[in-house]
């Protein structure tokens, strides 16, 4: 058991390795009375395209990833969230584009609820029958969102950046991607990413590092799995340019939704280049459109937006784009409002007094994340399955300098880069 002490932030981090390869992290958080504990794979929706070591190359279903996690909740004897409710535990799970985690939380028996989310999950169990039945259930969930505005917005904005890349594919794949998925393929991405040297337990709260550490010690070795090389995961190339500028879908909706974005043309960055581009770009970000600038503020009293706008930045070493918008009752004139501010900016540089506003906002906001269990489980794995680190993130926000934040928005806020994807009762 080794301590991680962040001085600059007051944590103390207890990190093992168990002999199979799991990396397991808990954090004391002394004076909490509610644990939050994460079993987290790199394994999301865009590793469609793979390997193990010097194997042949295979593409599977989209979607799988998603389903796979559907999958792993049905235990021979019953639902495993009937097990965690009756240790008074409240259990979830979810899969993103990069990884896929299970949670709970819960004020007591912990250590149980340690054992059933490690033994859940490391115990598979597909037949050809629950596979099958699995399929109409997530077919349903598809056309669910389908008819989700919300979703149908955010996601039509991605499949127009993206040409190739697998992020522009909807997280739970198609109704034909999904109907092409077998119980030999669930247990072939299973062994390939559900080995314990492709994920993290992480514990945060009321808990005791060494308890964990020998509760978890004893748990793992009393199970097998077969030494594994490292996995390849290949992407097709990516063309820099936006698939399409301007994307529209027909949905019944009281007012148009429009989401914009830039797609980054430079990938590759990974570890501390690709932490700094995301903090300095969501620091840009907040200055320019945040509820406290002078363009919201615009935009607002012009009756452009509503409280559901807003902005976002997702990055990885392979993709890297931002979201802006919500609900307006004129897409054309929100774009060209802001594209006539954000070009102004691009003249002028960044409003100082707004930027170092922004930034004690931002440190804040990190600082007292940290005093949340529950946020701190959500954020861990996603920074370390990058090579980063959650509590080494203050550093970065306290170095961002004005000049930093007026060189990326020269480099982000590129025209040819932008797609739109807008939602509304006719086609625009």
């Amino acid at each position: 058991m080794e301590p991680l002490v962040y001085e600059g932030v007051e944590e103390t981090l207890y990190h093992e390795v168990m002999p199979n390869g799991l990396n397991v992290y808990v954090l004391p958080k002394e004076g909490f009375q509610k644990t939050y504990a994460t079993f987290s794979t790199k394994y999301g929706s865009v590793d469609n395209y793979f390997a193990v070591g010097d194997q042949p190359l295979i593409k599977v279903p989209d979607g799988i990833a998603h389903f796979l996690e559907h999958k792993m909740f049905e235990e021979p004897t019953g639902d495993i969230f009937a097990t965690f409710a009756s240790q008074g535990a409240s259990a979830n799970a979810y899969t993103s584009f990069d990884r896929t985690v299970y949670l709970f939380s819960a004020t007591e028996q912990i250590s149980s609820n340690i054992r059933t989310l490690i033994d859940f999950v490391q115990n598979p169990y597909f037949t050809d029958q629950n596979v099958e039945k699995e399929k109409g259930i997530i077919e349903q969930e598809i056309n669910m969102y389908r008819d989700n505005a919300d979703w149908r917005v955010y996601f039509g904005l991605i499949d127009a950046l993206y040409n190739v890349h697998p992020v522009h594919i909807d997280i739970a794949g198609t109704v034909e991607s999904i109907r092409k998925i077998d119980k030999e393929t669930l247990y072939q991405c299973y062994r390939t990413f559900y080995h314990p040297t492709n994920m993290i337990l992480f514990v945060v709260g009321g808990v005791k590092a060494e308890e964990v550490f020998e509760l978890v010690r004893s748990n793992q070795a009393d199970k097998h799995f077969e030494p594994q090389g490292p996995i390849r995961r290949e992407f097709e190339i990516e063309p820099t340019k936006v698939k399409i500028p301007r994307r529209t879908s027909v949905l019944p909706v009281s007012l148009p939704k429009c989401l914009f974005g830039f797609k980054e043309k430079e990938t590759g960055l990974t570890g501390a280049e690709l932490l700094k581009r995301e903090v300095t770009t969501k620091l840009m970000l907040d200055t320019l459109l945040g509820s406290s600038s002078p363009l919201y503020q615009s935009l607002y009293d012009d009756n452009l937006i509503s409280d559901s706008f807003g902005h976002e930045y997702n990055s990885s070493t392979d993709y890297a784009f931002s979201v802006i918008g919500g609900d307006t009752r004129d897409p054309d004139a929100l774009l060209a409002a802001i594209k006539a501010s954000v070009e102004q900016a691009l003249e002028q540089g960044i409003d100082r007094t707004a930027f170092e506003r922004n930034k004690r906002k931002r440190i804040g906001g990190y600082l007292r994340m940290l005093n949340s269990p529950e946020a701190i489980a959500g954020e861990f794995t996603r920074y370390k399955f990058r090579g980063q680190d959650l509590f080494e993130l203050l550093p970065f926000y306290e170095n961002v300098t004005i000049e930093d934040v007026n060189i990326r928005m020269k480099e982000h806020f590129d025209w040819n880069q932008l797609s739109v994807s807008i939602v509304d009762k006719t086609a625009r």
